[in-house]
């Protein structure tokens, strides 16, 4: 593997956000053989797009599909962070929508730290959380269909993010118990009860910290990470609004216009 086809992956998706067009997964199949490859292809993305500011609060979704399964971490872009209630003009080719709850480090986290991390100690650097819709799309042609790699590669399918108001975390909560609701308009609300993929959103904390200071990096006070959907992968349309709400927590909207 050459580092051309690296960069055939890097140039076909910023090109798919500069045009807000479709790339063809199929002919860069072979570009991203590994996940360090594809954590290559985000950071050459971010860097030709100009997405961070250094020193900046960070924004990362983070999950999986389960507890035996590797999870997966993804830095997002801000200019995709929408406070709640949002509406957006912005055409997205799929609109996929996930209830989530978002989680706030209320401290800087360094490697040495993050290093020693489990879900308790993880926990007491977390100040507030906020209910979170998780829009998802592709800027691949085959949607969510493109190979795991590639979409790795594009933020795992990542859309927008989308923050209700803040409240307090407790590290605590009876997660098995916890309710929520999706109403998207003109379908029945989906209603779930304990339905988190990992039964419980903090659990994949310790290894996203990990992540996101490998190379010496710090991840800085306020960051925020959404941490994978109660009620699988929905679909919304133009025109749609979507109200995503948990009990006790609070509740997140938005309304597709375009």
């Amino acid at each position: 593997m050459t580092d051309a086809r690296l960069q055939a992956a890097i140039d076909a998706l910023v090109q798919a956000r500069a045009r807000q067009g479709l790339a063809d997964a199929q002919a860069l199949a072979d570009a991203v053989s590994s996940p360090e490859r594809a954590h290559a292809v985000e950071q050459g993305v971010a860097e030709r797009l100009a997405w961070f500011r250094p020193g900046a609060p960070q924004y990362w979704k983070s999950g999986g599909p389960s507890r035996v399964a590797a999870l997966a971490h993804a830095r997002l872009p801000e200019d995709g962070i929408w406070p709640s209630p949002a509406r957006t003009g912005r055409p997205f080719a799929l609109r996929g929508i996930e209830a989530e709850i978002a989680l706030r480090l209320a401290v800087p986290v360094d490697a040495e730290c993050a290093a020693g991390l489990d879900r308790g100690s993880a926990c007491r650097l977390v100040d507030v959380m906020a209910v979170s819709i998780e829009v998802v799309d592709s800027r691949w042609r085959q949607g969510l269909e493109a190979p795991a790699l590639l979409r790795l590669a594009d933020l795992q399918s990542h859309g927008a993010l989308v923050l209700g108001d803040w409240v307090a975390f407790d590290a605590a909560r009876d997660w098995s118990g916890q309710r929520g609701r999706v109403q998207i308009t003109g379908a029945a609300a989906l209603e779930f009860r304990g339905t988190h993929s990992l039964g419980d959103p903090a659990y994949g904390l310790p290894g996203l910290l990990r992540h996101a200071t490998r190379g010496g990096g710090v991840v800085p006070a306020g960051s925020v990470v959404t941490t994978g959907s109660w009620c699988g992968l929905l679909q919304a349309r133009q025109g749609d609004t979507v109200t995503v709400s948990f009990d006790g927590i609070g509740e997140a909207r938005i309304r597709f216009d375009a």
